[in-house]
């Protein structure tokens, strides 16, 4: 993993251990990348214990509680499916806090609506599903994956920034 995304998990991980608090993920486009910086941080096993790869819309459903109405009005590129996502993640893993991603890496996919690089991320913390946005990064395929961990991992210390430390 890049060196900046293992010093933001490393990050994540002690903010989380600080809180006593578990984190989830719900990962289409990033395949699993989330959760694989997440594990390269020795001792992770202490604050993440889910990562829920939904790369099909049938997994969204299954996995993560997706409603298919949600995904037919809105499309799988959303920010209705990845707050649908990150509320399914947190619920179903039991952890204080989820974030989700669903987007269009490339190099294919893409439309004038949702441009390759087009990713909305979702968090979910103790209180609901938090913040949504939606990001249109540039480059190829690897480019995308790697800028939407990035940001997927800065987003989540900001909203644990946010948010007081329990006791």
């Amino acid at each position: 993993m890049d060196e900046q995304l293992t010093v933001l998990a490393a990050r994540l991980g002690e903010r989380l251990m600080q809180r006593g608090e578990w984190i989830a993920t719900a990962e289409s486009c990033t395949g699993g990348m989330i959760a694989a910086s997440l594990t390269d941080v020795a001792g992770s096993s202490a604050w993440f214990g889910y990562g829920m790869v939904s790369y099909s819309n049938q997994a969204k459903q299954d996995l993560l509680g997706v409603r298919a109405a949600t995904l037919e009005a809105h499309g799988a590129v959303s920010e209705a499916v990845v707050r649908e996502m990150a509320a399914g993640a947190r619920e179903r893993a039991g952890a204080d806090w989820a974030v989700a991603v669903s987007g269009i890496a490339g190099p294919g996919g893409g439309s004038a609506a949702k441009p390759v690089g087009t990713v909305w991320l979702a968090i979910a913390g103790p209180d609901g599903t938090g913040r949504a946005f939606v990001c249109c990064f540039p480059g190829d395929r690897a480019a995308v994956r790697s800028q939407t961990v990035q940001v997927a991992l800065t987003a989540m210390l900001e909203a644990l920034d946010d948010q007081p430390l329990l006791g």
